[in-house]
């Protein structure tokens, strides 16, 4: 899936952007490093293979954002609890929950 690599590259930068123009205790270059390992374990990892392609554009937005928070790993099982508890328009909201909850494996979260 190309396209999901593009789009993880894509909004992990800007994640990486946003966090580091809003708090003064990140530094931007290191913010960019990180969330780009992270989209490129994510995307050798395959965890997102699985998702529609509208799925995968709502999992990819919303980790950028979780990994940002000051507890990553908090942040992304919590977003996991609340897709299996109401599905707010997602194709399978099973398989997103349990996507979010491989990504968090994936990276040691």
């Amino acid at each position: 899936m190309a396209s999901v690599e593009r789009l993880l590259r894509a909004e992990f930068e800007a994640a990486a952007a946003a966090v580091a123009a809003a708090r003064a205790d990140v530094d931007l270059e290191t913010a960019r490093q990180l969330m780009a390992e992270a989209a490129e374990m994510l995307h050798n990892s395959l965890a997102l293979d699985t998702l529609s392609e509208r799925d995968a554009m709502v999992v990819v937005h919303d980790l950028a954002a979780d990994l940002t928070a000051l507890d990553p790993g908090a942040a992304v099982r919590a977003r996991a609890a609340d897709v299996a508890r109401a599905s707010s328009g997602l194709d399978e909201p099973g398989v997103v929950a349990e996507t979010y909850l491989v990504c968090a494996a994936v990276l040691q979260l």
